[in-house]
């Protein structure tokens, strides 16, 4: 059991640049079975970031993450939070500020979990969001390979007066193809966040959850004072930074449903 969280490095995964929408990054995968779409959260593919992505490999996904910005493997820290805040702040790929917008990211993300889905086992693939990217996890489920969408923290666009908090971080056009597709059974969603978090506004769920009724499952972790977790007001990352492995601590119970939602939506077996 540890009081950090896990970690880990780029060791074991293959590299190779992927092109689509006129977009280009390099994107790291490995594992096997059902593909997932991992989105980092900024600064980037942290140590954090690849602990939780070496969980889903060993729980039997094909996972690929692309490097939407930072540094692979950098460690986190102030000054390169700050540089890769800058420079997504300023990007036309993400549109950080913008609302009821379409993001040309969404169209890559799109692509690339098409790709994802025609060469790994099982009907479609999940796309996990976390912080700036949560919310572009469930814009991908516009496409018909997007079985399952988990968008954790969803910090953009930045929750700068009451029309950002409202901001589903897509275009209307794009929520109503979302919401059609969950009406029919087609794709499901959960989402995460902290109780106290003010970067990931209640009311963004709250669009979201109008549009998607019951296909939207929440899940709130509490970090207000003196929560039995023991989270800080200023808790925010769910699946990677707070995630504890102990038995029965909150963030790692948030981990475990959400690969067992992934399992569920992607077809895996009970036990397998």
């Amino acid at each position: 059991m540890s009081e950090h969280a896990p970690v880990a490095g780029l060791t074991g995964w293959n590299r190779a640049p992927f092109e689509a929408a006129d977009i280009t990054h390099e994107v790291f995968e490995r594992g096997s079975g059902p593909g997932i779409v991992l989105l980092p959260e900024i600064p980037g593919m942290t140590p954090e970031v690849m602990g939780f992505a070496d969980h889903l490999v060993d729980h039997g996904f094909t996972v690929v993450i692309p490097s939407l910005f930072g540094d692979p493997g950098r460690p986190a820290s102030p000054g390169y939070l700050a540089q890769s805040v800058a420079k997504v702040c300023v990007s036309t790929e993400f549109r950080a500020f913008a609302t009821g917008a379409h993001r040309p990211v969404a169209d890559y993300v799109r692509a690339l979990a098409a790709d994802l889905a025609a060469r790994t086992p099982g009907p479609g693939v999940g796309v996990i969001g976390m912080c700036f990217t949560g919310g572009f996890a469930l814009a991908a489920a516009a496409s018909e390979s997007v079985l399952a969408s988990v968008v954790s923290q969803p910090a953009a666009p930045f929750p700068l007066g009451r029309a950002r908090k409202l901001d589903p971080v897509m275009s209307p056009e794009e929520l109503d193809r979302v919401a059609a597709r969950a009406a029919a059974g087609s794709v499901c969603a959960l989402g995460l966040r902290f109780s106290e978090d003010q970067t990931v506004p209640r009311e963004r769920f709250a669009t979201i959850a109008a549009a998607l009724g019951d296909a939207f499952e929440v899940i709130e972790l509490d970090s207000s004072p003196g929560n039995p977790g023991g989270f800080s007001r200023g808790a925010h990352s769910v699946l990677t930074g707070e995630v504890r492995e102990r038995p029965g601590h909150p963030a790692a119970e948030a981990r475990a449903r959400t690969v067992e939602f992934l399992r569920e939506r992607l077809g895996v077996p009970a036990g397998a």
